[in-house]
């Protein structure tokens, strides 16, 4: 009996969730500006950039974990960060699976601001992982926008 339940549960909750996705979708298709789709390819184009600065500069990348260098995952956490900015960053460009590009940006950027808490405070990183933070959340609301892969594919179903 509790488990009939608990499927009428996450059917019902999966219903809400997709149904205020697509309202969601429907409010950023009608109320679409170019400056917001170039606010997010700029965002994917500073991700993508950073994931290359990180790539190419790997113990800058240690050296921004030393506060967490105890804590368990810490390696999986380094190698974790170049990469999903890197591909998060050319998805978000061409606005394709926009708001899972930035699901899996958003634990980097609260690590990002975490560790100006936990480690030597830098308030010019703190200030821009901030700004980054709050621009994914935005995105992640409002979607990729008209001018992008996903509205493309939407329209040609």
């Amino acid at each position: 009996m509790t488990n009939i339940l608990y499927l009428n549960y996450c059917k019902s909750l999966h219903h809400f969730i997709m149904g205020k996705i697509k309202s969601l979708n429907k409010w950023a298709n009608a109320h679409t500006y170019l400056p917001l789709d170039i606010l997010r390819m700029a965002l994917g184009v500073f991700l993508f950039m950073k994931g290359i600065n990180f790539m190419g500069n790997s113990q800058m990348l240690v050296e921004l974990f030393a506060p967490f260098k105890n804590m368990a995952g810490g390696m999986i956490m380094i190698h974790y960060v170049a990469p999903a900015h890197f591909i998060g960053g050319i998805l978000i460009v061409f606005g394709l699976l926009t708001r899972w590009a930035i699901i899996g940006q958003l634990p980097i950027l609260i690590g990002a601001i975490a560790i100006n808490f936990a480690g030597e405070m830098d308030t010019t990183n703190l200030l821009l992982a901030s700004i980054t933070f709050l621009v994914c959340v935005f995105f992640l609301f409002y979607g990729s926008g008209k001018r992008s892969a996903d509205y493309y594919f939407k329209m040609q179903q």
